[in-house]
């Protein structure tokens, strides 16, 4: 099995794996090289905005767990080079026998509170989640065109008070506001434990060329949200703020989060991954 992007997440996966996977990991950092050998991976050095790093990928899993990130340095760019390096990689060689793609929720965009299934046709509104997009045009054509059952993970907010900033903690210290009710948007989470036993439920059990929303049962707004967690910590809940004085307020990236409105619909994540989430709601996951 291979690990594309084996940060926290990806460390996660490999711990829910038997000790008799050979398991390995694409890693551009000689830094990083102890630490996932302490974790029984083979490290394998090389960079996907280097592509003749990859040829030495090719025929070595039977799986490929990818959860890199498209490059984000250029913010003008629609389209994910890292995926279709990737995948031109594996094409050398004997084929992955399945590969999941830890794609984002925000391909849906703005859905104005509506609750949006997998069926649902995506309306991305950044650069962002438009190279995420397309990296999935590109895998869904790669499963197609070979024959490998190609499964992707539509990922809503990432939280684990284990995992570094996967908690509010941080930003209730701060006192940063959030929005009034009225204008406040519905937000989605998963706790990063579970995240990565679905990974591995739709590595073996995804059909294949496949959507499925990785998320919680929970249904909050962001505001409640952040109330629940400083309740939980006993902090004081956050200033509200309209939308329009936030608008002069807030940084351009935490406005963009407050842009998109959704429900992620999960039904297809426990019929059909059959997967029993050990942390429901970001409640149970907070508390831990």
């Amino acid at each position: 099995m291979l690990i594309v992007g084996c940060g926290d997440v990806g460390l996660r996966v490999a711990r829910q794996l038997p000790r008799n996977v050979r398991l390995m990991a694409l890693t551009s950092s000689v830094e990083r090289v102890p630490a996932l050998r302490a974790q029984h991976i083979t490290p394998l050095q090389g960079n996907l905005d280097d592509s003749a790093s990859l040829r030495r990928l090719a025929g070595l899993a039977t799986r490929v767990v990818h959860l890199a990130p498209p490059p984000s340095d250029n913010p003008a760019w629609r389209s994910d080079p890292r995926t279709l390096a990737l995948l031109r990689a594996l094409r050398l060689r004997s084929l992955p026998q399945s590969l999941v793609y830890a794609s984002t929720s925000g391909v849906y965009g703005d859905c104005q509170g509506d609750w949006a299934s997998e069926v649902r046709a995506v309306n991305p509104h950044t650069p962002r989640a438009q190279r995420r997009v397309h990296a999935e045009d590109l895998l869904r054509w790669f499963g197609r065109a070979t024959g490998t059952h190609v499964h992707m993970l539509r990922i809503p907010g990432i939280y684990a008070p284990d995992r570094e900033g996967g908690t509010p903690h941080g930003r209730l210290l701060k006192g940063t506001p959030v929005l009034t009710p009225e204008d406040d948007v519905y937000t989605n989470h998963i706790h990063a434990d579970d995240l990565a036993r679905i990974c591995l439920a739709a590595l073996w059990r995804g059909k294949p060329q496949r959507i499925t929303n990785a998320s919680d049962d929970t249904q909050l707004k962001m505001g409640d949200y952040f109330d629940l967690a400083a309740d939980l910590y006993q902090l004081p809940r956050p200033p509200r703020l309209p939308r329009s004085t936030a608008q002069e307020k807030l940084p351009l990236m935490l406005l963009s989060f407050m842009s998109e409105s959704r429900r992620l619909d999960n039904r297809r994540l426990k019929k059909e991954l059959k997967v029993q989430l050990r942390y429901p709601t970001v409640e149970a996951g907070l508390r831990g």
